[in-house]
């Protein structure tokens, strides 16, 4: 079996054993691409876990400490655009390590603030110094996604993972929920064996510079070790017309894509919005459910409900990847059967929610996460991989990367804009009104969706055609 350092440097050979060598060093690829994400929702995690420790003990004020969230978020969402263009200009290895060390930099100098006490030296040079670093701190965890994704779209590219696509990705999207329960291992580990609150986030530093290296030695694209992938094929062929017709060819790879020219691509501005409004379902339930049920129900059991929804949201995406796998990549289809089956059970919560016992609502929640998890963790990896393959690009543009911190970065930026509105209605007009707008987010992000599922359930005649041909 292929390793990262020896089988994949041979030249030459025929494509079964291109085929061996790109199959070989598919697990790695998953590995160190998955440990990547993971860290940077350990990283985030950890921070969130010992907010209260940073009032109590350290004096961050309930201000610094939102204007630190808001400040990541922001940067976050911006970040998530231009990293996805970054890893398809440079070489994605590069911005990948780039992202954990700086990670693990900022949750360092985050420590030192700890250490010197910044904060009660000057509590205005420190929140500077505190806000300065998270600002630095969203730009750096935003390259896991877009990049992270690009380079699993250049390994899982023969057609049998095409075929499993959505199994393969769902699995991978798992990075962020075994990240955030090792995050609160972790703490919980900390403050158990009583040592000091900032462990918490010098283990994460620690690990994070650790994965760097590592990531150092990831080969992020076949093409780079002589493998011959599919689109590789279609721009020799390309070349090879351009040739014969006695034009100049440049055969340097193919050239990034431009913003501009990856919205060109069919359905990526529809999935960008729809899926703001899907992260804008999910941020709602997940920031503001504990506030919710903590007026109904005491902190531990409120905590317990809450937490079925994060659980429902693991396997979420291998469902519904898996399910669209079943239906020929039927993406669109399948998430808008699951937005469907949410908007009944928001409606269910629109009326009921202030009345449900402890029981209904942990089953509730639990299939809702379900249902939220699995398109928004779908969208950003294999659905973003179906668009990047567009026969309008295949072969001609690196545009994967570029088109997930798209759809990652537009999301974000709308969800965060949608969450200004949550506050003021529920203390406007009660709860059941967050329920109905979440409806209707639900409802703009599957009708932005709309014309790729009518294509999907009645493809045109000559697709069909090409269909059966190819199954014969």
């Amino acid at each position: 079996m292929a390793s990262e350092t020896t089988p994949l440097t041979a030249r030459g050979g025929d494509a079964e054993d291109h085929l061996k060598r790109l199959k070989g060093y598919q697990w790695y690829a998953f590995f160190v691409t998955f440990g990547g994400y993971f860290m940077a929702h350990f990283s985030r995690k950890c921070y969130s876990t010992v907010k209260q420790q940073l009032q109590d003990e350290a004096g961050y004020s309930s201000l610094i400490l939102s204007e630190m969230d808001t400040m990541f978020m922001g940067t976050y969402a911006i970040g998530n655009i231009i990293s996805g263009k970054l890893g398809d200009t440079f070489s994605p290895t590069t911005v990948l390590s780039i992202g954990l060390f700086g990670s693990g930099m900022c949750l360092f100098l985050l420590n030192v603030s700890l250490w010197f006490d910044f904060v009660h030296f000057s509590e205005s040079l420190g929140n500077f110094f505190i806000l300065g670093v998270y600002f630095l701190f969203g730009f750096f965890q935003s390259t896991g996604g877009p990049v992270g994704t690009a380079v699993m779209g250049n390994w899982f590219c023969d057609k049998e993972s095409i075929k499993r696509r959505g199994l393969i990705f769902g699995c991978w999207t798992c990075h962020q929920y075994c990240g955030d329960i090792t995050a609160a291992l972790c703490t919980a580990a900390v403050l158990n064996a009583g040592y000091a609150y900032w462990w918490a986030l010098f283990i994460p530093a620690v690990t994070n510079f650790l994965w760097g290296f590592l990531t150092i030695t990831l080969v992020a694209d076949p093409v780079d070790v002589d493998i011959i992938t599919d689109d590789v094929r279609i721009r020799m062929e390309k070349n090879a017309a351009k040739a014969a017709k006695g034009e100049d060819v440049d055969d340097s790879g193919p050239a990034p894509i431009s913003y501009a020219g990856a919205f060109r691509i069919p359905m990526v501005a529809q999935y960008a919005f729809a899926f703001g409004f899907f992260k804008l379902t999910n941020y709602v339930l997940f920031f503001w459910l504990p506030y919710f049920l903590g007026k109904h129900f005491d902190p531990v059991t409120a905590n317990l409900i809450a937490a079925l929804y994060s659980v429902g949201m693991m396997p979420g995406g291998i469902i519904v990847g898996v399910v669209s796998d079943w239906f020929g990549g039927r993406r669109a289809t399948v998430i808008g059967v699951f937005m469907s089956c949410l908007m009944v059970f928001l409606g269910v919560f629109s009326q009921n929610s202030e009345t449900l016992g402890a029981t209904s609502l942990l089953v509730m929640l639990a299939i809702m996460g379900i249902l939220v998890g699995g398109p928004n963790n779908i969208i950003t990896s294999a659905v973003a991989a179906d668009l990047a393959s567009h026969p309008s690009v295949k072969g001609s543009n690196k545009s994967l990367g570029t088109v997930t911190g798209l759809i990652n970065g537009c999301g974000a930026i709308t969800a965060s804009i949608g969450l200004l509105a949550v506050g003021p209605l529920q203390s406007t007009f009660g709860w059941s009104s967050v329920w109905f707008f979440l409806m209707g987010c639900t409802a703009v992000g599957t009708l932005l969706m709309s014309p790729k599922i009518y294509s999907e359930l009645f493809p045109p005649v000559e697709e069909e055609t090409d269909a059966e041909v190819g199954d014969v």
